[in-house]
């Protein structure tokens, strides 16, 4: 069986900025701390990964005044960040496909296939 060299976006090879990506993919928008909270991460780790995904155009940030005058960040998955995502997640999808493939040509060959437990 012929193997391609996986197409993965090496961007999103980090967990947090995947996770990032995919939490954006499903909304128009979210605020700074909303994301936070969802990833259980502290603001300096979030802040670093969507650095890297801003300067890469991965995401828009957008600064407003709250009701109580302090700036909110907003944060919002880009047009080249939502093909990154769709990419890397067919990619992955593929990759899996090859492997459940090799599982089962293995399992009808009479070959054990080893369990994870």
């Amino acid at each position: 069986m012929k193997h391609s060299v996986p197409r993965l976006d090496p961007l999103l090879l980090e967990p947090k900025r995947l996770q990032i990506c995919g939490a954006l993919a499903v909304v128009d928008e979210l605020e700074f701390g909303t994301l936070r909270d969802l990833l259980g991460v502290a603001d300096s780790v979030l802040s670093k990964h969507l650095k890297t995904l801003d300067d890469a155009g991965c995401v828009a940030l957008r600064k407003q005044r709250g009701s109580t005058g302090r700036p909110r960040t907003w944060v919002g998955l880009s047009t080249s960040g939502r093909r990154a995502l769709q990419g890397h997640v067919a990619e992955l999808r593929r990759l899996a496909g090859d492997l459940t493939g090799e599982l089962l040509t293995d399992a009808a060959a009479g070959n054990p296939v080893a369990s994870s437990t």
